[in-house]
């Protein structure tokens, strides 16, 4: 194995910038729904129910200040972080890209690939032989993510384009060759 073969991808404060900016539109969104008044929601009528559409529109709105109110913070989190998005080496992945990063992924342990895509977003997801070990990583909250990504996806470790200075297919083809180089076959 060469030590030396390693490339570094750094995160996009660009990037990370404009997904700031979006979640604080989607928190002021969330607040506008969820002080609304029900005499000015006339989507749902059809409901026949002003206070079942009232409580609606203020749980909507009590969601979307919750999760994009998160994402905000784990983005700002980003945006003052020094280290890389991702690192390929010889050894494996070091995955850095996310507020809910997997870390440390070593090529002995990743079982196959596959990609997935959610609202046109398209996702790495790296399926491993001890998933239960990624999932037990982080605080309460990062638990929780990469849980939810093991239900909807089959995998704890998803790794996106989102903030890096990489599109997807550069990503894609990157992990491609590193692991037809170093992983197991």
């Amino acid at each position: 194995m060469n030590a030396l073969d390693e490339t570094i991808i750094e995160m996009s404060k660009k990037k990370v910038l404009l997904l700031i900016l979006s979640s604080f539109a989607m928190v002021a969104l969330g607040t506008w729904l969820f002080c609304l008044d029900q005499t000015a929601i006339p989507v749902l009528r059809w409901l026949n129910n002003p206070t079942l559409v009232h409580v609606l529109i203020r749980g909507i709105g009590v969601v979307g200040i919750i999760f994009f109110g998160l994402s905000g913070i784990f983005c700002f989190k980003k945006l003052l972080d020094k280290r890389p998005g991702l690192v390929f080496n010889s050894s494996g992945i070091v995955d850095n890209s996310s507020g809910v990063s997997a870390g440390f992924i070593p090529w002995t342990e990743i079982i196959g690939v596959e990609i997935f895509e959610i609202h046109k977003q398209k996702f790495l997801i790296i399926k491993v032989k001890n998933p239960q070990s990624y999932l037990k990583r982080g605080g309460w909250m990062k638990r929780s993510l990469n849980r939810a990504s093991f239900k909807m996806c089959g995998s704890p470790i998803a790794i996106g384009a989102n903030a890096i200075k990489i599109d997807f297919s550069e990503l894609l083809s990157l992990f491609s060759q590193y692991q037809q180089k170093y992983g197991n076959t």
